[in-house]
């Protein structure tokens, strides 16, 4: 069975090595999202990986995350500048991904 992709980000970086990281910040690219959303943009990911990329991501200083302290949880992330200068970067892989997916007859089953 073919591997699956749910991003051509996703894509992109599978072939150029790499993976998690490029992703959550393609999605973000798109605007705030709560954890579940990216778990959900993300099924291949654990979440225990997501925490960590998450994790690491703020600590490179390329996300916020804001925890609105309630019950239940309601965390958010975004990008931040320096994570936004990265858009074009982003857009670049995702078009790329997309093409590339085209000429090799690969599916993308993009979510969210």
């Amino acid at each position: 069975m073919a591997k699956r992709y749910h991003c051509p980000v996703e894509f992109a970086v599978d072939v150029i090595g790499g993976k998690w990281r490029p992703v959550i910040l393609a999605h973000l690219k798109e605007g705030v999202h709560r954890y579940g959303e990216l778990r959900r943009r993300m099924p291949g990911v654990s979440e225990k990986m997501l925490t960590q990329r998450l994790r690491e991501l703020e600590a490179d200083g390329l996300i916020l995350r804001h925890d609105r302290e309630t019950t239940p949880p309601h965390v958010e992330y975004r990008l931040t500048e320096e994570g936004r200068s990265l858009a074009p970067v982003l857009q670049a892989l995702y078009d790329w991904g997309a093409a590339r997916a085209a000429r090799t007859g690969t599916t993308i089953e993009e979510t969210g």
